[in-house]
């Protein structure tokens, strides 16, 4: 289903987040794994993509599987690290052939086995000359073409301190065609309620979704903020995770703080909720119940009455 039809639908989207393993095996498990969501109903799931050959063409198969082998839309991200523009061709081409109607563009970090890669190979520097060129495909046969989303950092861009030019850019890929905003992951709501007022202050009218990444262990959440550099950690949810004599009440706070998180954002009209899973379900699963709710279709308008 096309992103824009998904908008229309849901009032309030809830979106799931997955990385492609590095075995068939992993595979395997993870794929198990997502179709059982299904039960939950998300909006859409998306899987995130690397830089490397193998761990990309995971990507793709596992984006092309999850629209054929489940009710469920899949959104693959797609990066400008490593491409040229007949290499993106063909792999946007496989998409739209397989029904995939969805992309989120990214700029992308280099490989990490590669650290002095140049640049200057790639087909475009910046997420919003993907966007562009996205923008400019004549696939998929919808007319709208690949519904688009990109990143936002309500904490800020760790490469950009200054914030305004942030906004600037931000602003850009919007104006270059996309669809919808997904943030990095926060832990303060306050940083999102900021950085949505400082949008709409830009002229920036697309939707935008919140990203949440409960914490998972006490390690877990240093391996997050390396994920997601420059994530703030509040000082009561250091406090809280510290008190913890296990992983597994550490898991417990993780999943009570997104809980909260989730609540109050939909006291706030959030448009959307995107969790960041490290490829479990069980949090996931844990905030849907604390939130009250047992899918996302009680956040869905009624169907239309038939006459």
């Amino acid at each position: 289903m096309h992103i824009l039809d998904i908008f229309a639908r849901d009032p309030i989207t809830f979106s799931f987040e997955f990385f492609p393993p590095k075995t068939d095996q992993a595979s395997e498990q993870l794929f198990a794994n997502i179709a059982e969501l299904q039960e939950l109903r998300p909006s859409f799931v998306s899987v995130t993509y690397g830089a490397g050959g193998s761990t990309r063409e995971r990507t793709h198969d596992l984006i092309v599987r999850i629209q054929k082998e489940t009710s469920l839309t899949a959104i693959s991200h797609l990066t400008c690290v490593c491409h040229g523009k007949e290499e993106l061709e063909g792999i946007l081409q496989r998409y739209a052939t397989s029904g995939i109607d969805n992309i989120l563009a990214l700029r992308g970090d280099p490989p990490r086995d590669r650290p002095n890669y140049d640049r200057g190979q790639d087909a475009f520097q910046f997420a919003e000359q993907l966007v562009e060129f996205l923008r400019g495909l004549s696939v998929p046969s919808d007319s709208r073409g690949f519904g688009i989303g990109v990143a936002g950092f309500p904490e800020g861009h760790p490469e950009c301190p200054n914030r305004l030019r942030e906004l600037d850019y931000l602003k850009q890929k919007v104006d270059a065609g996309a669809d919808y905003i997904c943030t990095q992951l926060f832990f303060d709501n306050r940083d999102f309620y900021d950085f949505r007022e400082r949008c709409d202050l830009a002229g920036i009218r697309v939707p935008i979704l919140a990203g949440i990444m409960p914490v998972a262990s006490r390690g877990g959440l240093s391996r997050m903020c390396d994920l997601a550099l420059g994530a703030r950690v509040p000082a009561p949810l250091l406090r809280a995770i510290e008190r913890c004599k296990d992983e597994v009440s550490a898991s417990k706070v993780g999943i009570h703080w997104a809980t909260e998180q989730c609540r109050d954002l939909l006291d706030h009209q959030v448009r959307g909720i995107h969790f960041y899973t490290l490829n479990r379900s069980d949090a996931t699963r844990q905030i849907y119940a604390n939130l009250g709710v047992t899918d996302s279709d009680g956040f869905r308008s009624p169907a239309p009455a038939l006459v």
